[in-house]
């Protein structure tokens, strides 16, 4: 496919229809009234342009946003990674980017910028399998995903450079690294060729359109969307949410009946071994800032488990300049429109940071599924998302660390009800704690689905028994010393 397809479009010439103005006009006020009920509909439309340089992409989306409402769409032009981005994972600053529910992105260049590059496309299979599943993620999630390549020939790019540098008023458009894509045409092809090939796919097939004439370009986006964005709307069915079962989708025993509830460690010990711990991490701290190593680290478990004194032991002798504690509530209204994995990865730690988040992305398998707040297609489907979320983190250089504390529900009980009785600490119980302890059942079902069905080799799971709070918080911070220490030896 890699050459012959080019080859055939560089060869074509397409025919233009004779009406192609008025033809143009009609498919204009179809994509408005489209773009309205996509709106009302709530479906999020993300449009890509790639492509050769100088192969007309600007014009493209020029024509498209003329029949558009500008309310409901933005355009996002994609450059090369600035030095911010550069120390986050790579699909960072395109999940920052997409559309709220109803809207449209529209993206001059994209998450191709490596894959398209002959030179930049390292780590070619993880780069792969990285952008299918974000793109299997947004498609299967509703998002309607289209994708234009516009192709020329060699000599077509160079006549076209040849016109920009001509002017005056557009030789500032053509730059050193568009003239070394045309002497590296035949590189650029075969790499771009692989790249389309490797990520066609049913739900987000590559539009190839032959641009030698801006007209023809126009008319094939215009139809294109005009049929995707009604064939969206055909698909859209408003079901409500189903009640998901609480029986588990996974058997046999999980690592919660592995927790060893009843180890206990002494005040003196724990001391001491708190003191080595901290002062151990201190300089791993210092060590993954030099090597450029990130960490992410989540924390969920039973409520009054324990995960603020774990947090607040492990943080207390590093420099807070280099980590950040994110606390995790119900989405916000603003959060709810765009897809649930949007804002934690938004906040994932840059290269030589760490960033720890007080429950996580683990709340669509957890209090979602047992509250029935989204379908079981949906967070069935999230055990695959999550993974493939955090499989990309950690190709990006960046240590992926998970616990689960674990607490009976005798020690639960007793909990709760010293801090009804404590004053200082009354804040911390509520009537939704109360309500969640009455349904352990169903959320200790979906705690052992979680467990078994997201522990990788890249983001581990690690039960914590919790019971004793020392020998929880020991058991914490030696397993993330150890994790930075084994991802420091892998990514250093």
């Amino acid at each position: 496919m890699t050459s012959s397809v080019f080859y055939a479009l560089s060869q074509h010439s397409p025919e233009l229809p004779l009406d192609y103005d008025s033809r143009i006009e009609v498919l204009g006020r179809e994509l408005g009234r489209l773009q309205r009920e996509v709106h009302d509909a709530g479906i999020p439309v993300v449009v890509l342009f790639e492509g050769w340089e100088a192969a007309g992409k600007g014009t493209a989306i020029n024509s498209l946003l003329l029949a558009l409402d500008p309310r409901g769409f933005k355009v996002h032009t994609i450059q090369r990674p600035t030095k911010e981005e550069r120390l986050h994972p790579h699909l960072w600053r395109f999940w920052q980017k997409l559309p709220e529910s109803g809207n449209i992105a529209i993206f001059d260049r994209s998450w191709y910028d490596k894959l398209f590059d002959p030179e930049r496309n390292s780590g070619r299979g993880e780069a792969v399998s990285d952008v299918l599943s974000f793109e299997r993620t947004l498609t299967e999630s509703g998002v309607l995903l289209l994708k234009f390549f516009l192709h020329i020939s060699k000599k077509d790019q160079a006549r076209r450079f040849k016109k920009l540098r001509a002017d005056p008023s557009t030789e500032w458009r053509v730059d050193k690294h568009d003239l070394k894509q045309n002497r590296q045409y035949d590189a650029w092809l075969e790499t771009m060729g692989l790249a389309i090939e490797a990520t066609q796919f049913s739900a987000a097939p590559w539009r190839i359109i032959s641009a030698g004439s801006r007209r023809h370009v126009v008319l094939t986006v215009f139809e294109s969307m005009v049929a995707a964005l009604g064939a969206a709307l055909a698909r859209k069915v408003s079901t409500p949410s189903e009640a998901a079962p609480l029986e588990r989708v996974t058997s046999g025993p999980s690592p919660l009946e592995a927790a060893d509830l009843s180890r206990q460690v002494e005040r003196e010990a724990y001391t001491s071994q708190l003191k080595a711990l901290q002062a151990r991490l201190r300089e791993l701290e210092h060590r993954i800032y030099r090597e450029r190593v990130g960490v992410a680290i989540a924390f969920e478990g039973w409520d009054a488990a324990g995960k603020g004194g774990c947090i607040r032991r492990l943080v207390s002798g590093l420099d807070p300049r280099g980590y950040e504690v994110i606390p995790v509530a119900a989405p916000s209204d603003i959060e709810r429109k765009h897809h649930y994995l949007r804002r934690f990865w938004i906040r994932m730690p840059k290269a030589g940071h760490i960033g720890i988040f007080d429950r996580s992305w683990y709340g669509r398998v957890l209090v979602e599924r047992v509250e029935h707040f989204c379908t079981r297609e949906a967070w069935m489907r999230a055990y695959t998302e999550i993974s493939d979320m955090e499989r990309a983190v950690s190709n990006a250089r960046t240590v992926v660390l998970k616990f689960w504390l674990q607490v009976d529900q005798e020690e639960q009980l007793r909990r709760f009800t010293a801090r009804e009785n404590t004053p200082e600490k009354k804040y911390k119980i509520t009537q939704e704690d109360w309500r969640n302890r009455e349904r352990w059942g169903d959320y200790e079902a979906a705690v052992k689905d979680m467990l078994l069905l997201t522990s990788t080799r890249d983001a581990p799971w690690t039960v914590v028994a919790a019971n004793d709070k020392l020998s929880a918080r020991l058991t914490v911070l030696e397993t993330v010393a150890e994790g930075i220490e084994e991802g420091l030896r892998r990514h250093g």
